[in-house]
């Protein structure tokens, strides 16, 4: 939340030299996604979702997301299988566990009107990475640290899937999990992955909630011999 498209820069691009990639911001989140109807559930995070994909004409799509974008895809998953490929999570909030109690007090300390370096710490704390890091002056830390200074978001939070959801997700899954600071759940989360039937499950090392972002080329090479796999049956 708070980065959108921008903070891929990338990884789209080093996927983009092999495939058709489509990246949006979310709805109800900073953008340029416009939202004119209130969220009510989490679950009509999928209506976008499925309006998006369709109207881009893709009958499937290889579907990507990482924290929140992670609980999203697997709500838009969950209601229309038939669009989904194959479904990453990287990192997925609040999608088959809870983060650590702490995150919800530096979540709410990044949305005070506090001082630069308090918001610049909560920021740290939420992704696993040093608050220099937050601060370094370079455009994705700027934009980051802009959406949550004046943005304010008001949508509903998801909650963990339960057995019988992630029993039931036919389409293959692949779920990366940070060795350290993961707000997806840890090794909990890693162990109720193994539920759905057609599950990768990588815990990755040196790695924190910020994953995507500390993996570099390793992790899109692993995601396009894993698309790979999954179009020929493999």
């Amino acid at each position: 939340m708070m980065s959108g498209t921008p903070q891929w820069a990338e990884q789209v691009a080093d996927i983009a030299a092999r495939r058709d990639v489509y990246t949006f911001d979310a709805l109800g989140d900073t953008g340029l996604s416009p939202q004119t109807v209130p969220m009510t559930r989490y679950e009509d995070q999928a209506v976008w979702v499925e309006e998006t994909l369709g109207g881009l004409g893709l009958a499937r799509a290889h579907v990507v997301g990482h924290s929140f974008g992670g609980a999203t895809g697997m709500i838009h998953a969950q209601r229309h299988p038939e669009r989904v490929a194959t479904l990453t999570l990287l990192e997925p909030a609040f999608t088959l566990d809870y983060p650590p109690p702490s995150i919800f007090f530096w979540a709410t300390v990044a949305t005070l009107p506090v001082p630069g370096s308090w918001r610049d710490r909560a920021l740290a704390e939420i992704g696993g990475v040093e608050p220099e890091e937050v601060a370094a002056d370079e455009p994705v830390g700027r934009m980051i640290a802009l959406g949550s200074e004046h943005f304010s978001g008001a949508l509903p939070t998801p909650s963990p899937r339960d057995d019988a959801t992630l029993r039931a997700l036919p389409m293959p899954v692949y779920v990366g999990i940070a060795e350290r600071s993961s707000l997806a759940g840890g090794q909990e989360a890693a162990q109720r992955a193994r539920l759905i039937p057609r599950a990768r499950v990588e815990t990755w090392p040196d790695t924190t909630h910020s994953l995507p972002f500390q993996t570099g080329p390793a992790l899109v090479e692993r995601l396009d011999a894993w698309w790979s796999e999954s179009e020929t049956g493999r």
